[in-house]
C-alpha cells in the first residue's frame, strides 16, 4: 500500500473533483452513449466507440483518484518539525558544483507542480533530501549525471 501525503487544501480539492466526475462527468458519459446508440448500427457507429471509450477513461480516473484519497493521510503543518526534511518541508539549497541556490517545498506525486517550486518526494532530488538535515550534503542522480545540494534551511510553509 502506497501512503500518499496531501495537504488539507488538496485533499478537499481532490474530493470535490472525486464528487464531480462521479456525478456530472457519468451523467455526461451515459448521455453521450444514449445519444450515440439512437444513431443507428453500433458495429460501424465510431461515435458510440467513441463514447464508450470516454466512459472507460472517466471510469479510470475515478479509480485512480479513490485509489489516492483511500491511502491519504492529510499533513498539517503544526504537527511537523523543520530539524530534518520531511514532506511538507520548504528546502532551500545550494547546488555545491554551480553556486547556484533552490528553494522547493516536498509534496506528493498528486501535489508536485514544478512551476510552483513543488516537486515530489518520488522524484529524485525529492527523494535524496528526505531525512537530511541542515548542513547536509544530497547527492542525487539524474539523467544529466552526479548533482550534490547542500542543505541551507528547512521550513515549513504552506
Amino acid at each position: 500500500m502506497k501512503i500518499n501525503y496531501l495537504t488539507k487544501a488538496k485533499y478537499d480539492e481532490l474530493v470535490a473533483e472525486l464528487e464531480v466526475l462521479k456525478s456530472e462527468g457519468r451523467a455526461e458519459a451515459s448521455k453521450a452513449i444514449a445519444e450515440a446508440r439512437e444513431k443507428g448500427d453500433l458495429s460501424e457507429n465510431a461515435e458510440y466507440d467513441a463514447a464508450k471509450d470516454a466512459q472507460g477513461l472517466l471510469e479510470l480516473k475515478i479509480n485512480d483518484m479513490s485509489k489516492i484519497l483511500i491511502n491519504a493521510r492529510v499533513l498539517n503543518a503544526e504537527d511537523l518539525d523543520t530539524s530534518q526534511v520531511r514532506v511538507l518541508s520548504t528546502v532551500k539549497m545550494k547546488n555545491t558544483k554551480t553556486k547556484k541556490e533552490f528553494t522547493y517545498t516536498l509534496v506528493s506525486e498528486a501535489e508536485a507542480d514544478i512551476a510552483q517550486k513543488k516537486i515530489s518526494v518520488t522524484s529524485p532530488i525529492g527523494s535524496s533530501l528526505l531525512g537530511k538535515k541542515v548542513g547536509d550534503t544530497a547527492d542525487v542522480k539524474t539523467p544529466r549525471g552526479e548533482m550534490a545540494f547542500k542543505i541551507l534551511d528547512i521550513s515549513i510553509k504552506i
